[in-house]
């Protein structure tokens, strides 16, 4: 086994992490879940498991930082 110390590269600007909602929201929806909850349920417990690894969903919105990914939607929401 290598002793080696992997990379984390979280995902930043808005137009990826745009790209990253919706391709979980995809993903929820052919497992037909609700996105929108699971979403919720996932940002507000930092559970990963309410996202389903289906077309690896789970491994996307993880690298995402949950602190910046609140704040773009809230700006959207707001049209900022």
């Amino acid at each position: 086994m290598e002793d080696y110390t992997r990379k984390f590269t979280p995902v930043t600007g808005r137009e990826t992490i745009h790209a990253v909602l919706l391709e979980v929201c995809s993903a929820l929806e052919e497992k037909e879940y609700n996105p929108v909850n699971q979403i919720v349920g996932y940002l507000l417990s930092e559970d990963p498991t309410y996202i389903t690894n289906h077309r690896n969903a789970r491994g996307m919105i993880c690298r995402l930082d949950r602190d910046t990914l609140l704040n773009e939607i809230v700006r959207s929401y707001l049209g900022k």
